[in-house]
This record gives structure tokens, sequence and C-alpha cells, in this order.
């Protein structure tokens, strides 16, 4: 176990985040520098919330990423304070609630490419700020995130000074499919969740597992979508368990690519 790992509080249900706000791109961004950092950071990773926004529990995971790497790593707040309720959502939400919902994931969900182009504008601004960690800039997203993550990581984009991630990951990932793992040009993580397509994540599994790449893919059997997220319940002992070994998961994962 190394230092970082020993040094790093257990999660919590209660929680207080380290970071600090500012404007990066044009939006609100949470920033939280590595522990015990004195120089300029040397590596990155650009965390993408869901669809909840940045709530605690995402929050903690984004200091987590940069105690345990190494990293400044930034949650812009892509949504600009629109987020989905919880109260959308399950099975008492009546017609109100739907509509609302369906009027959310048309303003944000479906528009991907307008966070896709956001986060790009995120990374060019971040190089600008940081020149020491070009080369070294990754993206993970949870959820909706995850797949902005892997969109932006294609062959066909994903190249160039200020441009370029080296290193992509996703948790709980939602629109999981397998062909957009076809074209990606970086190492990549993917956690699922009991209630992601097991059919497509074993595919995502067999792309990103082939010789000539460099992935890994694990499913967390007891897990529920979201419990990485704004849906993690850190006061459930399985669910904060996890949540640990993730973020750990995700971590290792970066510190060998990034």
């Amino acid at each position: 176990m190394d230092k970082a790992c020993c040094a790093l509080a257990p999660v919590s249900a209660e929680y207080t985040p380290k970071g600090t706000y500012s404007t990066i791109a044009g939006l609100k961004t949470y920033t939280v520098q590595p522990p015990n950092s004195t120089s300029p950071p040397a590596r990155a990773i650009i965390d993408i919330y869901d669809v909840f926004g940045p709530a605690p529990q995402t929050l903690q995971g984004a200091d987590r990423l940069a105690a345990l790497t190494n990293s400044v790593v930034l949650v812009p707040d892509w949504f600009g304070g629109d987020y989905c309720q919880p109260g959308w959502l399950g099975p008492d939400a009546g017609e109100e609630e739907k509509a609302a919902l369906e009027a959310f994931v048309g303003r944000r969900v479906r528009r991907l490419e307008d966070t896709v182009e956001k986060l790009v504008e995120v990374r060019r601004e971040l190089g600008k700020k940081w020149p020491g960690v070009e080369g070294h800039v990754g993206v993970f997203g949870l959820c909706f995130g995850g797949k902005i993550a892997v969109l932006a990581t294609e062959k066909k984009g994903n190249e160039g000074v200020g441009r370029r991630f080296c290193v992509s990951g996703a948790a709980h990932p939602a629109r999981l499919a397998a062909e957009e793992h076809e074209v990606l040009n970086v190492p990549h993580i993917c956690l699922a969740s009991k209630d992601e397509d097991a059919g497509v994540v074993a595919e995502v599994r067999e792309i990103v597992s082939k010789p000539d790449r460099k992935g890994y893919v694990e499913t967390y059997e007891t897990m529920h979508h979201g419990w990485m997220g704004a849906r993690a319940d850190l006061k459930n002992e399985e669910n904060l368990k996890e949540f640990e070994r993730g973020y750990n998961a995700v971590a290792e994962f970066f510190n060998k690519y990034l």
C-alpha cells in the first residue's frame, strides 16, 4: 500500500470537500490539488459528474482521485446548476415530474455533442493554466459522464497538444455502446454495476481486453447504478466499501497509464 493510500482518510457519509472553486472555460469548476503539493501539478484529471450534478459523494470521489493519483482534479459544472432532481424518477413520480425529466433530458442529456465540445474547451484551458500536465491528462465520468469520456477519446478527435486525453474511465456508464470502444485510442477502464446490460458489458470487455489494447472492465455485482456518484448511499456499509474500492481501482489504472 502506497503512502497516499495510507494517509488518505476512509470514505465517509459525513464529508466536507477539500477543493476550491474557480472559473475555467466559462464554467464554475471545483478544483482539488494533490495533497501537500507545492509545485505546479504534473498530471490532471477532468471529472464529469452524473445527471444529478456535483453531489457531495461525487466531490469526495474527486478528492480521492487527486490524493491517490497525485493529480489536480477538476469537476466543471457542465449543466450550470440545471440538474436532474431525484423526485423526477422512480415509481412515485407523477405526470408533472415525468414531464420535467423529459424536458431535462432533452436540453441536457441528449445534447452529448455540446458537453463533449465544452469538455474540449476545458481541456484546452487546463493545458494553458498548467502547461506541465501536457501529455498527462485523463478524463473520468460517472453515468452520463462515462458516455462523454468515451466520446471524447475516440481516435478521430483525440489528438494534439491542448486536446489529447491520455487515459479515460467510466463508472456505471449510461447508454453503454460496445462499438464506441472499438475506436478509442487510449487505455480505458469501465466499472459496471449490476444494472448495466451484462451482454454489452461483456462486449466492451472483449474489445478493450484485446492484445493490442490496454483496458480493464469489472462488474460490481452487488452495486446499483450510481454507486460511485450522486446515488451512492455512503451510510450503507456495503456501498461505502465498494465506493472506496471503485475509486481505488480507477486511481490504480490512471496511475499506470497517466
